[in-house]
């Protein structure tokens, strides 16, 4: 397999235990808990570069969403509504 792949594979797995932990240390994230956006989630782990031309903050965000569907594909997570935000399972 190719090593970029094989880096970005670690990369995700990485950032899929970030989440998990950071969830792990909110409240409102537990199984019981109202949940928090997927930007609280996005800004609280680190993951924001910042505000840059054609890359605003909000906008890089949106590659969280497929870590979190992974996480629910898992059994970790769960998206408390559709459009809703997320908690642990």
């Amino acid at each position: 397999m190719n090593k970029f792949i094989e880096e970005g594979k670690k990369l995700r797995s990485l950032a899929k235990q970030l989440v998990v932990s950071f969830m792990n240390s909110e409240s409102d994230c537990y199984t019981t808990g109202p949940g928090i956006k997927q930007s609280q989630i996005f800004k609280g782990c680190g993951f924001d570069w910042g505000d840059y031309e054609k890359a605003t903050s909000s906008n890089q965000q949106y590659w969280v969403i497929g870590l979190l569907r992974e996480l629910e594909a898992e059994g970790k997570v769960e998206q408390v509504r559709p459009s809703g935000p997320w908690r642990l399972k």
